[in-house]
């Protein structure tokens, strides 16, 4: 590993742990001729997933921008960055575990807002209203309106 302080090829690993649930290793080194410290990540290289957008446009899939859709979606919401981890590294094992090769992107969408619905309600609306593109605040009651039925039905039992 090259030193990306001095560029050296001299480095040791110093400490190294298991991260993402397994899906990752996360090593400490030092480079052993400016004696700095740094971190790396090792992961599984997979074979890339193609999602195949509405209109037929084909883009690899890539988990940092579901990642930035989903802190978009939870600003200022009591969510962790962990949790946000947590929910892309999930979504990315499910999808690798069901899909070969080209992943409809309606697939990566609905699966999303399920996994947020569970986690925030209003994260899961900002998400919703982005993805399905609301146009107005009637899709938003449209939305609304079956958590609202599920939490009065919830709580009146």
């Amino acid at each position: 590993m090259r030193c990306p302080f001095c560029l050296s090829e001299n480095d040791k690993v110093v400490d190294s742990r298991s991260g993402d649930e397994g899906s990752t290793i996360r090593r400490r080194r030092e480079c052993a001729d400016c004696r700095r410290r740094y971190t790396t990540y090792e992961r599984v290289e997979r074979q890339l997933l193609t999602v195949v957008k509405k209109g037929g446009v084909r883009e690899t899939f890539d988990r940092d921008k579901i990642k930035r859709g989903l802190i978009r979606a939870c600003w200022k919401r009591p969510i962790s960055e962990e949790d946000i981890e947590s929910i892309v590294t999930s979504l990315e094992a499910e999808l690798y575990g069901t899909f070969e090769s080209d992943l409809p992107s309606h697939a990566v969408g609905e699966r999303l807002m399920e996994l947020l619905r569970s986690l925030d309600q209003v994260a899961y609306v900002r998400f919703a209203s982005v993805y399905r593109e609301f146009q107005d605040v009637r899709d938003f009651v449209d939305e609304l309106e079956p958590i609202i039925a599920a939490d009065s039905t919830r709580f009146s039992n």
